[in-house]
Formats: structure tokens, C-alpha cells, sequence
């Protein structure tokens, strides 16, 4: 049976919410971030995403839920819900929050909605009359929780159609439209960006991203173990220094944010735009690498490899390439040539 969106999508939401109902209580697989074992935090998830890159995202939005609602007061998540963090903010209308007496409806549209049709609950993102701010919501799914669920009129609906690419299919990265649905404010306005712990949960996406580079060097690695020959070798070798280096780098940078979670120094932000520089680069090359070793027969004839290449190709644009790379440089300069 070929792979359709729908397939990606049950087996990447089975492996996500599974992985998540495995955790023990008070997430103590995965700890957060800066609590002193960042670096199990990055493993879980880049080895997560080995296996499936779709369900890395699910959890990396999930366990970034977590840490955004410790890290802002808020009501902790709950055994057997499934978070997502829905903060995108491209132009175009979007998703705005209004007082109605006591309560906050949300309405308006809301794109890039990792797991969509998944999560229990999500933290989104939305403009008040006061700036930006987050609100917990419940999206509809039948789970107890702290937060008022829709009522009738109320809705929070995904928008079929609006994730057609073919890489992260098993994301469920669907728009989203809210029409007076309750959310409950996390934090002050502005509180999302400004915290430490954005930039921390920065990295794990690229703890993401290298994993699905390991999944799509499998297939070199297992090529060159098989066969003798100079030029696959040769890629093999190539491949094997940048996912090194990235790997390096990634637990440089977990030690970093463990010994200074508040981000007393002020390079919580370089870091992240380092690191996700860094890894990003190591992902295209990889890519570049082991597509001129093998060639179009493992995209072609290969479901496995083929997923992961159109997968991680998707995912590492998340990285704003020049742009990143511009704040960065800005940064660099404030803070001087030895930070």
C-alpha cells in the first residue's frame, strides 16, 4: 500500500502520542529546559525524529507547551492531553482575542497549525487591543481539563486543503479557524517572546532537524557498509563530519543553556540563531551529499528515504536562512567580537 498523507498522518500521530503517554508524570523523560539535563531533552527529540520527522514535530510543540506553561505560571499540562504551540505569525489577517466580561474569545484565522487534527490543546499566539499575547485553548477534543471547551457557536476548526506538500505530511499542519473560542491568557503580553526559554525552545527544533538528517544519511551509511567504493566513501566520510559537528554543537549548547537558564548573560538569542545556523547548513548538506551518492533510484523506489528527504527538506526551511543569519549578525556586532 502506497503512503498517503492520511497513512503518514495516523502512523506520525500514533508514534506522537504514544511517546508522549510514556513519559512519566511531570515529564521526567524530558526534562525542561536549563532544569540540568537539557541534553536528554535534545536526544529525545533528534532521536524522535529519526524515525519519524512528522512526529518529532508533535512533539517538540508538545513538550514546548510544557515547558512555555511552567516557565509562565500557568496551569501545568495534564496526563493524556496533547499539546501543540500555534505561533505563527506570516501577513495577512490572522487570529485576534477580544474581552467579552470575564472571558477571552478568540476568533480569526490561524495558519501553520502543527497537529491540527491531533492536539487536545494548544497555546496560540493572538492580537489584543494591548499587543500580542498567549492563550491556552481546548480545540475540541473530548478531554477534563482546566480550560472552557467550545460551546455551541463556539468553534476551533481546521481547514482542509491547506497542507498539501507532501513533506511533513504526518506534521498535520493545517490552518486553523477560531470563531469565539474561550482561551485562557498564559502570561503578560509580550511574555511568549520575551522569556528565556523562546530562544532554548529555539534549539530543540534543530535537535528536530538533525535527527531527520540522520534519517536521511541511513541509507549512505548503509550503502557504503555493504560495498567498497572510493566515491560513496568519500560522501559517507562528508556526511559523517557535518552530523559530528552538529551533534557537538547541539550538546555545547544544552551544557550552555543548563548553566545559564535565565539567560544572565544576554546570548540565549545568538545561541539559538547559531545553532539553528549551524545545524541547518548541516542539513542541506547532508542532503546534498547523499543524493549525489545514490542517485534517484532510493527516492524513487524507496518509501523510507524518500519520506525523510521531502520530510527534512520541508522542516529546515523553518530556518529564515539569510535573514537569521542577518540578525545574527547584528548581534554579534552588540555584543562584541569574543561573545
Amino acid at each position: 500500500m502506497s503512503e498517503t498523507p492520511d497513512i503518514l498522518l495516523r502512523r506520525s500521530a500514533r508514534t506522537f502520542t504514544r511517546t508522549v503517554d510514556e513519559l512519566p508524570e511531570g515529564v521526567g523523560a524530558a526534562p525542561l529546559p536549563g532544569a540540568g539535563r537539557t541534553d536528554q531533552r535534545f536526544a529525545l527529540l533528534s532521536d524522535t525524529a529519526r524515525e519519524d520527522l512528522g512526529a518529532a514535530r508533535l512533539l517538540e510543540g508538545h513538550l514546548d507547551a510544557v515547558a512555555i506553561l511552567a516557565e509562565l505560571g500557568a496551569e501545568p499540562a495534564h496526563r493524556g492531553q496533547y499539546w501543540g504551540v500555534w505561533a505563527a505569525q506570516p501577513p495577512g489577517p490572522g487570529l485576534t482575542a477580544a474581552r467579552h466580561g470575564s472571558r477571552w474569545l478568540l476568533s480569526g484565522l490561524k495558519r501553520y497549525c502543527s497537529g491540527a487534527r491531533t492536539c487536545t490543546h494548544a497555546l496560540v499566539t493572538a492580537a489584543t487591543e494591548d499587543g500580542d499575547r498567549l492563550f491556552a485553548v481546548r480545540t475540541g477534543a473530548p478531554v477534563p481539563d482546566p480550560y472552557q471547551g467550545p460551546a455551541e457557536g463556539r468553534s476551533c476548526r481546521p481547514v482542509p486543503g491547506t497542507w498539501p506538500a507532501i513533506g511533513m505530511a504526518g506534521s498535520d499542519s493545517l490552518d486553523v479557524r477560531f470563531h469565539d473560542l474561550p482561551g485562557t491568557p498564559v502570561g503578560a503580553p509580550g511574555a511568549y517572546t520575551n522569556r528565556p526559554g523562546f530562544h532554548h525552545g529555539g534549539v530543540g527544533v534543530a535537535a528536530c532537524w538533525l535527527g531527520g538528517a540522520h534519517a536521511v544519511a541511513r541509507i549512505l551509511r548503509d550503502r557504503s557498509a555493504r560495498r567498497s567504493d572510493p566515491l560513496t566513501d568519500a560522501h559517507t566520510g562528508a556526511v559523517d563530519v557535518q552530523l559530528y559537528v552538529a551533534r557537538t554543537a547541539l550538546a555545547q549548547a544544552a551544557q550552555e543553556i543548563d548553566a545559564d537558564p535565565e539567560d544572565a548573560t544576554g546570548t540565549a538569542e545568538v545561541r539559538a540563531l547559531r545553532i539553528r545556523a549551524l545545524i541547518a547548513d548541516a542539513c542541506s548538506a547532508v542532503l546534498d551529499h547523499v543524493g549525489r551518492a545514490t542517485g534517484a533510484g532510493p527516492l524513487c523506489h524507496d518509501p523510507r528515504h524518500a519520506r525523510a528527504v521531502a520530510d527534512l527538506t520541508v522542516y529546515v526551511r523553518q530556518h529564515h536562512a539569510e535573514r537569521d543569519l542577518a540578525a545574527l549578525g547584528a548581534l554579534v556586532a552588540g555584543l562584541g567580537a569574543g561573545r
